[in-house]
């Protein structure tokens, strides 16, 4: 591979990534080739969707059948007061394409559902889990498995926020850490308080996943749950023992 394989733009756009040991025009390149699914274009969905696009993803689908309301704009950075009412898909594309025209945007604009799991995800290389209810958690954990696909799971809640990897390479799935979904009125996650910044920092964390299980570089979160805690400024990292698939 050489670096002839990009446009002087884009050759501008990433330096930074072509000048970075380990990284450089191969790294790059698996970038641009690669196809990742966004699940939910929220807090956290925000983030991801910025960071993977800036950093030149090949082709990002995002899934979300939501529109942009008053109380989104605390923590979705994606929008602004002006978006207000549109659907969240379409109003992403339009400023992704805007950050980086070098990229192509797929857009779903409806939930994820079993019935069009498998359509979907089947197109990905990996996906993106920036969810807020437990249903579409599984559904995605799921169609992870049966179709081989590694998950970067994401979650907030409060001053809380959780990240992981699941089906990297054999390890761990999402009922490894959670075998059963609680009861929603018990744990709820749609419209549950949240610190403004916390989706962001969380949603950065699982790009740099993406982007590490894509290019190859660095140690991926599998077999573990990053715990982070804002108001003591900790990082925890706990183990996920695999349940016997058998």
């Amino acid at each position: 591979m050489n670096e002839q394989a990009f446009s002087d733009k884009e050759l501008e756009r990433y330096s930074r990534h072509l000048s970075l040991p380990g990284f450089g025009v191969q790294g790059q390149q698996k970038l641009r080739a690669a196809k990742v699914l966004v699940v939910g274009a929220g807090g956290l969905g925000s983030a991801v969707l910025k960071y993977l696009t800036a950093a030149g993803t090949g082709r990002t689908g995002i899934i979300d059948g939501d529109t942009v309301n008053l109380s989104n704009l605390q923590r979705q950075i994606l929008y602004d007061t002006d978006d207000i009412g549109s659907r969240k898909t379409k109003v992403a594309k339009r400023k992704l394409i805007k950050l980086n025209p070098h990229v192509d945007i797929k857009i779903y604009d409806y939930f994820l559902t079993r019935e069009n799991a498998q359509s979907i995800i089947g197109s990905y290389d990996l996906m993106v889990d920036c969810s807020d209810n437990y249903q579409t958690r599984y559904i995605t954990n799921e169609w992870s498995l049966k179709l081989q696909k590694p998950l970067v799971f994401g979650s907030v809640n409060n001053y809380e926020g959780q990240v992981s990897v699941f089906n990297y390479k054999g390890g761990p799935d999402y009922r490894d850490l959670y075998p059963e979904p609680p009861e929603e009125k018990e744990h709820p996650e749609s419209g549950t308080a949240v610190l403004a910044v916390l989706p962001g920092l969380a949603g950065c964390l699982q790009a740099n996943e993406a982007i590490k299980i894509i290019t190859g570089i660095g140690d991926v979160l599998s077999g573990k749950l990053l715990v982070i805690n804002l108001l003591t400024n900790s990082f925890l990292t706990l183990k996920i023992n695999s349940r016997d698939k058998h």
